[in-house]
């Protein structure tokens, strides 16, 4: 219970994690004094002050707009210096205080001087300016640290005093008499006086009825208050609570508040570093330091900005840390895991689908619903899982990693029961498998080393940690030559091993000996010279081929650009069949067969899985056709790591790079993603996602359709003409489809009865050609005036400039024959016209 739990806490700060973007922007200063403040502005400008009166105006990238030093080196004596510098952005001025017991006022855009306060008791180390509403603000000075916050009407003040480190008091006095004359009481009791009416310009002392004191174990240097959480923070020089003389900031990130902290030198120890802290349960999310920042001197002032969502430190430079945001997962794409998901493992003791990523994080699913049980990092420390498998009981994990070690795992706990691993170095563990022989039961893993490791599993052995047995003999002197990537077993005597050469070793696992050498044969492109990826991913046994069927191919193995290769392993083993099993040539990534070898499931790197039938391919004898391939889809955009079938619940489930375990039909249909927010019914077709596909998969250019001329090599003229020659097709079908009529079946018999009942046929005849003959004999055309040119012309009348209505009564009336006809009846007709 308490592993179950703490597992859930560090689930939960995985989630909240956070960095910067390293290194940082820095920009470096010439000799000069240090940066006492730094403001920023609504019009994205940075406002650092000096102490030498140097004020610096910068752009959000850092580049420097403009600089002024405010005060002229005077001869014969020491310069001004400033204690503390803030801006009025109300009226659009700032504020500093110098050593020489004076507040100034300056012009924010002419850095011309407004007005300024002198002869104070005290030399002002510390400002502050607040406006209150309207054309009020306070300006506040003191010693120490101090505050005035608005939404509460207080202001708070620090002290290294450890009696008064922390007072939180108002700024008028109380109206409360009941608490005035009971202050008062207590006074003359113990025979002090206080004073009715103060000397004018005295500053008079606050009730204690008006504030509230915090007494903090040596006092404090800095705090910050949040209004939202009721929260105050204060930061001393106490290592205990890890706030040292810090400049503390609270920011509001992703509806978190978190904490950061720029820790000063304490005690000669220097300790250059930004802090981020979630301040719900007190634990350090990120910390920059000098090295990964490159920020170098001691940090003299930082400002957080939200709007930038980065961090401006002043140092020897002036630095500017941004913090990494990760990147926004849109509404319709749903990841199982945050770093690429290697592999995945089906436990049918618990129904559970156990995935594992790069990032040693290992998660338990539930298959009927698809939801997270439970799960737990750092597994391998911070090296990636690369394999896993589960022992013949089904209960316990086990995990092989990148750094070189096998661990037995409690996967409903997280807790690791053995370790496995071989003593000096240890290389990349990339497959490992659990096997009995002899009724003793052992764990086999290959990877980098170029040899297979044997480990015995044996609940006798009471160590944590338990080194391998010794190699076999065969594995030494005549082993791979290159790592080893895959490793498959078939009971119960047979091994196949694989390496990144392309070589495969069978294997003898009762004697150790080598049973055959396989070698697959290069390709095209291989004998072409061009760079081909040789190595062989996968290899599986066909086990119901092995021990009946000596004529058949019994074992499988992936090959250079996604294709398959069919061996026979009798007689030193025979190539039965090689083809291409990807449609876009991609290397194959996983295979997994049926229970009875009549489908094989092959996945490649583009996240295509194919499913082709095996029944009764290549069983009496070498083919020269592929399989016939039964169906195929997108499952991924992304390589696919692993393939598990689940032929009880005739289901299979698929894990990916791009961080996605998905549960699929054996006929490819969707059922949903693990980890998604609506829970499926595996029994329940209606809950599954399907007709719908992941959404990424449906915008992917590679998902859609392949033309059947990109499946073929044809060259720029063959494409060209085969172009032409549809066009021209297309163009003479459009035509007959424009211009023909529905064609209709007449017999011999109709057209003769049709033209028998003609009577004018002799006539139609004589007539056509007398016709032609008109034609052909016109009389020769020599000139003339044409048809324009014979025209009559008339001058227009003048049209009168009030139009009457016409009268629309008459059901068969034409209005503008009625206007016409009105019209002629009211002039004289012209004499052309009669």
């Amino acid at each position: 219970m308490q592993l179950k739990y703490k597992e859930i806490e560090e689930s939960d700060s995985r989630s909240k994690h956070i960095s910067f973007a390293l290194p940082a922007t820095i920009r470096e200063f010439s000799h000069s004094e240090q940066i006492l403040c730094i403001c920023y502005t609504s019009d994205d400008t940075f406002i650092m002050m000096r102490e030498d009166g140097n004020i610096s105006f910068w752009s959000a990238e850092l580049k420097l707009k403009r600089s002024r030093t405010l005060f002229e080196r005077p001869i014969g004596r020491k310069p001004k210096w400033i204690t503390d510098f803030t801006i009025m952005s109300q009226y659009n001025k700032f504020i500093l205080s110098t050593g020489d017991r004076e507040i100034q006022i300056y012009e924010l855009s002419t850095l011309e001087p407004y007005c300024q306060i002198t002869g104070l008791e005290t030399g002002p180390l510390q400002l502050d300016y607040c406006s209150t509403g309207g054309d009020d603000c306070m300006i506040l000075y003191g010693d120490d640290q101090m505050k005035y916050y608005d939404a509460i009407g207080s202001i708070i003040s620090s002290s290294n005093h450890e009696a008064t480190a922390l007072v939180i008091g108002c700024t008028t006095g109380t109206t409360n008499l009941e608490k005035q004359m009971k202050e008062l009481k207590e006074c003359w009791k113990e025979g002090k006086g206080i004073k009715s009416h103060s000397a004018p310009g005295i500053p008079q002392k606050r009730l204690e009825c008006d504030q509230s004191v915090f007494r903090v174990h040596k006092g404090v240097k800095t705090f910050d208050f949040c209004k939202k959480n009721n929260l105050l923070v204060t930061g001393g020089i106490d290592r205990i609570l890890a706030y040292i003389d810090a400049c503390v900031v609270i920011l509001n990130y992703f509806h978190v508040f978190l904490l950061l902290i720029k820790v000063a030198q304490l005690l000669d120890t220097p300790l250059q570093r930004c802090a981020i802290w979630d301040i719900e349960d007190q634990s350090c999310l990120y910390t920059a330091n000098s090295k990964a920042s490159r920020i170098k001197g001691d940090v003299s002032a930082c400002h957080y900005v939200p709007g930038l969502k980065g961090l401006c430190i002043a140092a020897d430079g002036v630095a500017l840390l941004h913090l990494r945001i990760q990147p926004q997962a849109k509404p319709d794409h749903v990841c199982s895991h945050n770093e690429p998901a290697l592999c995945c493992k089906y436990s049918h003791e618990f129904r559970q689908v156990i995935s594992c990523s790069e990032g040693s994080v290992v998660k338990v699913w539930d298959l009927d619903t698809g939801k997270l049980i439970f799960e737990f990092s750092g597994a391998h420390g911070d090296s990636a899982i690369c394999c896993m498998t589960f022992d013949d009981s089904g209960r316990r994990l086990i995990t092989g990693g990148r750094d070189g070690c096998l661990k037995i795992w409690n996967h409903n706990n997280g807790h690791c029961l053995r370790i496995l691993k071989k003593e000096g170095r240890c290389d990349e563990i990339c497959d490992c498998i659990y096997v009995e022989m002899h009724k003793n039961k052992y764990v086999l893993a290959v990877g980098w080393d170029r040899r297979i490791n044997i480990y015995c599993d044996s609940f006798g052995d009471h160590h944590h940690t338990q080194p391998p047995e010794p190699h076999w003999q065969d594995d030494l002197k005549r082993g791979h030559k290159d790592d080893v990537l895959c490793i498959a077993q078939c009971p119960p005597t047979l091994l196949a091993t694989s390496s990144y050469d392309g070589e495969i070793i069978v294997w003898n696992m009762i004697s150790g000996h080598i049973y055959c050498h396989l070698q697959i044969p290069p390709t095209t492109a291989c004998r072409d010279g061009e760079a081909v990826d040789k190595s062989v991913n996968k290899v599986i046994f066909l086990k119901t081929r092995v021990l009946k069927a000596e004529l058949g191919a019994s074992l499988v193995a992936t090959g250079s650009q996604g294709s398959l290769a069919f061996w026979n392993l009798f007689h030193g083993g025979q190539l039965f069949s090689i083809f291409t099993a990807s449609k876009v040539k991609s290397q194959i990534s996983s295979l997994a067969v049926s229970t009875d070898d009549s489908l094989l499931y092959a996945a490649d790197y583009v996240g295509y899985i194919y499913v082709y039938g095996m029944k009764d391919f290549a069983v009496h004898g070498p083919e020269v056709d592929p399989p016939k391939l039964i169906n195929y889809w997108r499952a991924h955009i992304s390589a696919v790591t692993c393939m598990e079938l689940i032929e009880e619940q005739k289901v299979m489930v698929t894990s990916s790079v791009e961080g996605t375990v998905r549960l699929w039909s054996m006929d490819g249909e969707f059922i949903g993603t693990f980890g998604q927010p609506e829970p499926w019914e595996i029994r329940a077709p209606a809950s599954w996602k399907h007709p719908m596909v992941p959404y990424e998969i449906l915008i992917d250019p590679l998902s859609m359709p392949i033309h059947p001329v990109l499946e073929e090599e044809m060259s720029f003229v063959q494409l060209s003409n085969f172009e032409n020659n549809e066009e021209t097709i297309d163009n003479t079908e459009s035509k007959d489809l424009q211009y023909s009529s529905p064609k209709s079946i007449i017999s011999d018999d109709a057209i003769k009865e049709e033209i028998r009942k003609k009577t004018f046929q002799n006539n139609l005849g004589k007539r056509l050609r007398h016709e032609r003959y008109q034609s052909l004999n016109k009389p020769v055309n020599h000139g003339g005036p044409v048809a324009y040119h014979t025209l009559k012309w008339f001058e227009i009348a003048n049209a009168p400039n009030k139009c009457e209505k016409p009268d629309l009564s008459a059901a068969d009336t034409d209005p503008y024959a009625t206007l016409f006809f009105k019209e002629s009846t009211c002039k004289p007709v012209p004499e052309e016209l009669c």
